[in-house]
């Protein structure tokens, strides 16, 4: 009984520590370069742009912004006219962007400083931006 108890515990610890790998964050504190890292679908982002996607890590549908800001994203992408949420960025900006969940940068939602990127919550749609 003891050796089984042993067993669940270390089996509990070793299953903790997995989950206790860092996520990805679009807000990472070291510097990467789109398309690269195991796994990585593409992050596919012209330099000096502004990416938003359609599908996790890259994937899906990419809108891509040059501008400094943007009032109403939907205007220029087509996932968002669609009523479908952004699940990852990549600023390839020299600059950080703020983003926000409202047309005419109402609601911001969060940040993405300059060469970092990676999935968000995926709730919600970009619906302006700006560069800072």
């Amino acid at each position: 009984m003891r050796r089984t108890a042993s067993l669940a515990i270390a089996s509990l610890a070793f299953a903790a520590a997995l989950g206790a790998a860092p996520a990805a964050s679009a807000t990472g504190s070291a510097p990467a370069t789109p398309g690269t890292g195991a796994g990585a679908a593409a992050f596919h982002c012209d330099p000096g742009k502004f990416c938003i996607y359609s599908g996790w890590d890259g994937g899906g549908t990419r809108c891509q912004w040059s501008s400094e800001k943007v009032a109403n994203t939907a205007d220029l992408c087509s996932f968002i006219r669609n009523g479908k949420n952004v699940l990852s960025v990549w600023n390839g900006t020299g600059h950080r962007v703020q983003y926000y969940t409202q047309t005419n940068y109402n609601a911001r939602v969060g940040s993405t400083t300059a060469g970092h990127g990676g999935n968000l919550q995926g709730s919600y749609q970009i619906r302006s931006f700006k560069k800072q």
